[in-house]
């Protein structure tokens, strides 16, 4: 790797990866010429990488402000692996390491140092920048500086002043910014000038959509994880409480599982993250503490035992599986004591009415979703304003949702309502309108209503549907201030008046129990080789002491057991396998594959492994070895050294003048093998 490299030679020699996905060229070449830069990016969709990369390409150290310990340690760890030097600057770190990451930037070695936004508010953090050369700035899940976004940091702030006396660029990335959010990133950390904007979409088409409407959860939740057994997984729990007896169920029926709150001592939570990026099997049952710091490519499933916040909080953490491109799945529960829950926590916030409407809003759109009609994929796309073929890969197109008529059912709830002065519950409106004469109903003499009995062709769980989707549509909404009594919203006035009609989807509690599809990772006859490949792995990152993914990531193995590369040049072309890991790992994995060690090649060929340099070499390789005593074997020997050798292939000159410009092509060695060099490449 030299300073002179291509972002595309990097690419490859130092990460892996034959080509960028779709959107990180576009990108990385802005970050490099240093231009300030907004790229908001699907999870998973590689945005670490688009600073990484022009961090070696360019001249100094590139500043990486991150959120959470847990991830910068993570991304150094992968970058170390990989050969480049990175560090940070953490609470969390060891004297040693801190006094590690301070001699490399002296030396002027270290390319990238990772920070928490709170190491800003030090004094000493901006001389140690300027003596260090700090040439670029990436701020990593940029939303955190907005008030609007789901996970608002104030340290995130002083950015903009950091920026300003450096003078440097700075490039930005996120997730999740809807437009609000993407507002205010830009004020925030570019008021000067407006950066060059990528917004490169947000579709994660591996990722599976399920959603199931609650019906004894844990068992819905024990059945989910027992279709994924023996898979990393999230579950996602709205309370610490209900964590720890999830997580002990989870135990209870043979899986590994953890609990995770922000009740935990700290050494505890850091136990689990430890845990969690090591075993390729644990499960993790955690509340939304459990979240920035999760980097871990080879999640296969994350669960939502309870309605998310938003539709952006959702999208963030199932964006948490399948980060590594191999299929993945998610379902969320939900029912209308979620929708309760969240509607009093908006109202009850002490936020101001603006700030209440957006997240109702927010809410609204989330749960559209989950009462959705068509494709998820559609809807989730939709609400960042990106359009969809339908996906699939979700529940609805796998099995499509019937509708029926719904207008006169809801217009009798609303009467029933409004009748009742909107001072009840869903419990005691059905009772209503099945003509259930409860002691309640008889005490407030609701069974004279004119609403009494009016719906007792729907059954009581028919009911909860139609009250769980109104409240799924905002045509109705519980009243923090009546202890959740419904109240109607305007948006419900005009199928009361018969102004507008209303389809709801024909559904009941019957069919949650179903278990959602679940795809396996490779195909029957392959799955032997990447469960042998998957020990190899575990084997190696315990013995380093690192996450499993850190040595290779599920997708890379996946490859390895579909493709079965026969040699060195072949495992070199795997993706994700580097010019350090094949050097580290290649031969361990290749004897798993075949049963036996690969040929031993000498360092300069092993340095050509998989690119056409490579082939090249082993070509003149054999030719030199030919004339080493003249063309009729009499000659005095005169050999030719591999590091010539490699030279020659990667150069690939086309004139003697060139090819004797190679270091250690002298006279005679131009003399006896030169034209013969020539004339090979020329056949090529």
């Amino acid at each position: 790797m030299t300073d002179r490299a291509t972002p595309e030679a990097l690419l490859e020699q130092v990460f892996g990866f034959a080509e960028f996905r779709p959107g990180q060229r576009e990108i990385v070449d802005a970050v490099t010429a240093g231009r300030d830069t907004l790229a908001i990016m699907p999870t998973g969709g590689g945005k670490s990488l688009c600073f990484q990369l022009p961090a070696l390409c360019r001249d100094g150290v590139t500043l990486v402000i991150s959120p959470l310990i847990a991830l910068m340690r993570d991304q150094v760890r992968g970058l170390q692996e990989v050969g480049v030097a990175a560090g940070a600057l953490t609470s969390g770190n060891t004297e040693a390491e801190t006094d590690a990451v301070y001699a490399g930037l002296a030396r002027g070695e270290l390319k990238l140092l990772y920070v928490a936004p709170e190491r800003l508010a030090s004094g000493g953090t901006m001389d140690l920048l300027r003596r260090a050369g700090c040439s670029l700035i990436a701020v990593d899940e940029a939303h955190c500086v907005s008030q609007w976004g789901h996970d608002f940091r104030p340290d995130y702030l002083r950015i903009g002043d950091l920026r300003r006396a450096l003078d440097v660029p700075l490039a930005a990335f996120t997730a999740t910014a809807d437009a609000e959010t993407r507002d205010e990133i830009m004020r925030r950390l570019f008021p000067a000038a407006a950066p060059q904007v990528f917004l490169r979409g947000f579709d994660r088409p591996n990722i599976r959509l399920n959603f199931r409407v609650k019906n004894k959860p844990r068992e819905q939740i024990l059945t989910y994880a027992g279709a994924q057994k023996g898979q990393s997984g999230i579950v996602y729990c709205g309370t610490r409480a209900r964590t720890e007896s999830l997580a002990q169920a989870l135990v209870s029926a043979g899986h590994n599982a953890r609990a995770y709150h922000g009740g935990m001592e700290a050494h505890a939570r850091r136990m689990v993250e430890e845990l969690f990026q090591r075993e390729d099997d644990l499960i993790v049952v955690a509340t939304v503490a459990f979240g920035m710091g999760v980097d871990k490519p080879d999640i296969r499933w994350v669960a939502h035992a309870d309605l998310p916040k938003s539709i952006e909080a959702y999208y963030q953490e199932i964006g948490r599986a399948g980060r590594d491109g191999a299929p993945a799945d998610t379902l969320t529960l939900y029912g209308p004591d979620d929708i309760r829950l969240r509607r009093s926590q908006i109202d009850e916030s002490p936020a101001p009415m603006e700030r209440k409407q957006a997240d109702h809003g927010r809410l609204n759109a989330l749960l559209g979703l989950a009462e959705a009609v068509q494709c998820r994929r559609q809807v989730l796309l939709g609400y960042f304003g990106e359009e969809s073929a339908p996906c699939g890969n979700c529940d609805i197109c796998a099995s499509p949702v019937r509708l029926f008529d719904a207008t006169t059912p809801v217009r009798k709830a609303l009467s029933a309502m409004l009748r009742t002065g909107e001072s009840f519950g869903t419990g005691h409106l059905i009772d209503i309108l099945t003509g259930n004469s409860t002691p309640k109903i008889r005490a407030r003499q609701h069974d004279a209503l004119p609403t009494f009995a009016v719906g007792s062709d729907l059954s009581k769980a028919r009911w909860q549907a139609v009250f769980r989707q109104m409240m799924g549509r905002d045509l109705v909404r519980p009243d923090a201030e009546r202890h959740g009594a419904l109240r109607m919203t305007e948006a419900a006035r005009p199928i009361l008046r018969g102004e507008a009609e209303i389809h709801l989807r024909e559904d009941t509690v019957a069919g949650a129990q179903d278990r959602p599809a679940v795809r396996a990772l490779v195909a029957e006859e392959h799955a032997p080789l990447l469960s042998a490949l998957k020990a190899k792995r575990r084997a190696l990152a315990e013995t380093a002491r690192v996450p499993a993914y850190v040595i290779f990531t599920d997708r890379t193995l996946i490859e390895m057991a579909e493709t079965r590369p026969a040699d060195m040049d072949a495992m070199a072309r795997i993706t994700g396998v580097g010019a350090n890991k094949l050097e580290r790992y290649g031969a361990l994995f290749l004897e798993v594959i075949t049963g036996a060690a690969p040929q031993d090649r000498h360092p300069q060929r092993r340095k050509l492994a998989g690119r056409e340099a490579g082939a090249l070499y082993d070509t003149l390789f054999e030719l030199v070895r030919d004339l080493e005593r003249g063309a009729d074997g009499t000659a005095k020997l005169l050999t030719m050294s591999p590091g010539v050798l490699r030279a020659i292939a990667e150069a690939r000159p086309a004139t003697l003048e060139a090819l004797a410009r190679v270091r250690g092509m002298d006279p005679s060695r131009l003399e006896r093998f030169g034209q013969a060099i020539l004339n090979q490449l020329q056949e090529l």
